[in-house]
């Protein structure tokens, strides 16, 4: 059997392609999913898209019902899940435009509905390497010089706030190399759904601290707008290989 992708848009990448077929269904038992799923079609083959934040852009990330976005994505065929995420660089070198596929990842986030377990057989997931290591390597050699490193730590933190300098102090210590609002629980459900999961990393700015001049979100959005294409077109390469 032919493997489905599915790919999850993240802030900047609320579509693919100009066009697509979207299927109507956003109900699941955890609610509803953020949007409508587009059926559309990349690298000369057909895949889900699902725009985290909805379409238009407005679910802040602690209110983004993951558990219902990856369990219609699994319902409508997902065997993989690639998902896109903008991010602030905390390790030297990850300035704006920098193209990151982390391995792995440290949550910090609270509150979010984080398992399907509340209702299923409790069993406890293996989430040693969070993220599918042939979906990373298609990414990281599919994306070649695009790729500005091939691992890292994500760190995910609560939002919709940006972090203070001290925060992003101690996620450096912990050994985070970027941060991000929407990694997790996404990652999680995805290990629970026996859903192959990787993620692509856009930085978008600096982060706290990092930065010599003031954090503007109206910069960070004139960055992810640049640069986005530089995603795109390693989904591409890598839907491409799969």
């Amino acid at each position: 059997m032919s493997e489905r992708l599915a790919i999850i848009g993240g802030t900047g990448l609320n579509a693919l392609t100009d066009v697509g077929t979207p299927l109507e269904r956003i109900d699941t038992p955890y609610g509803r999913a953020s949007t409508a799923v587009l059926e559309t079609r990349l690298a000369g083959r057909a895949v889900l898209f699902l725009a985290r934040h909805g379409r238009p852009h407005r679910v802040p990330p602690h209110r983004i019902n993951y558990r219902a976005n990856l369990w219609l994505l699994k319902e409508l065929g997902a065997t993989a899940v690639i998902a896109s995420n903008a991010v602030g660089g905390i390790a030297d070198g990850l300035e704006a435009g920098a193209v990151v596929v982390p391995d792995q990842i440290i949550d910090y986030t609270w509150g979010r509905e984080h398992t399907y377990m509340d209702e299923t057989r409790l069993c406890h997931v293996d989430f040693t390497a969070p993220y599918d290591e042939r979906l990373r390597r298609a990414l990281v050699d599919g994306g070649g010089e695009l790729v500005s490193r091939g691992s890292g730590v994500y760190g995910c933190t609560q939002g919709p706030r940006l972090e203070s300098a001290a925060e992003i102090d101690r996620m450096a210590r912990d050994g985070c190399d970027v941060v991000g609002m929407t990694g997790m629980p996404e990652a999680g459900l995805a290990r629970e759904l026996a859903l192959p999961y990787a993620s692509i990393c856009l930085v978008v700015n600096q982060a706290a601290g990092r930065s010599p001049v003031p954090l503007s979100e109206a910069e960070m959005g004139r960055v992810a707008a640049q640069t986005i294409s530089r995603v795109v077109e390693v989904l591409s390469r890598a839907t491409g290989s799969l």
